[in-house]
């Protein structure tokens, strides 16, 4: 299907459920990415409106306190000289957060989609290989394949590219595993609540059995740890792994 405005095309579809906007497919987890950083560039400008010297409102107040945190994290697993990564970090940790707890709306939450992780990923490992270079030169990274045997070159260079995949591979599990278990619960929910209720006999019984009682309050209890908790970890980790790897590539050149 189609859509033309003055004979242009701009809509339409890749098979039955994909739009697509000119040649660019519209999936799911692009979409909600979209949303996820227009609440975070709205959440930031809202929070740093109107800002003051004194007399700040709890809004500054909340915005320093969210800079002041993202400075001892950086600082603290980086050191000094690496302050310049506060702002890529910090924005990293939120995209990453917010895209975990959105799933909680509804919606797909795009980390369950690898290609997510995916892009975080390699923005993170050229980050790295340019800390490498940046410290020993373009031949001194090319040389430190062959460290401390030549012979050991092709496994360097897989370990190399394995942490890219390793930390993608990583966030996206995680979120899609609790996804999946989520949705087994509630699967299993309704079956038992349908089977346990389906007992009572007459009009009551097929009523009650039709309605996935079960499903009201335990699964809420489990999703406090899939989707609140995990989500906060997975982000944590992921920032973690990512200060601790630009920071020993530095000093490994």
């Amino acid at each position: 299907m189609e859509i033309s405005i003055s004979g242009a095309k701009v809509y339409g579809y890749i098979g039955p459920d994909i739009p697509v906007l000119g040649r660019f497919p519209l999936s799911e987890t692009l979409i909600v990415s979209w949303i996820v950083m227009l609440a975070i560039t709205l959440f930031c400008i809202i929070i740093t409106h109107n800002m003051k010297v004194e007399k700040i409102s709890r809004r500054q107040a909340l915005a320093e306190w969210l800079v002041e945190v993202a400075n001892k994290f950086v600082v603290g697993n980086m050191g000094s000289k690496f302050s310049y990564m506060v702002p890529f970090v910090a924005a990293l940790f939120s995209l990453s957060l917010f895209s975990n707890l959105v799933g909680l709306l509804g919606v797909r939450s795009p980390t369950a989609d690898l290609n997510t992780e995916a892009g975080w990923a390699i923005v993170v490992f050229i980050m790295i290989t340019a800390q490498k270079i940046k410290a020993g030169g373009f031949g001194g990274y090319l040389i430190g394949f062959t460290k401390p045997i030549p012979l050991l070159t092709p496994f360097n260079v897989l370990s190399e590219l394995s942490t890219p995949i390793s930390m993608a591979c990583r966030h996206f599990g995680n979120i899609l595993s609790g996804i999946v278990i989520n949705g087994l619960i509630y699967t299993a929910l309704a079956g038992a609540s349908s089977a346990l209720f389906g007992l009572i006999p007459g009009a009551v019984g097929n009523l009650l059995s039709s309605i996935p009682i079960l499903d009201v309050g335990i699964p809420a209890i489990l999703s406090f740890y899939f989707d609140w908790f995990t989500g906060v970890m997975q982000a944590y980790i992921f920032c973690m792994l990512t200060t601790m790897y630009i920071a020993n590539a530095a000093e490994e050149g």
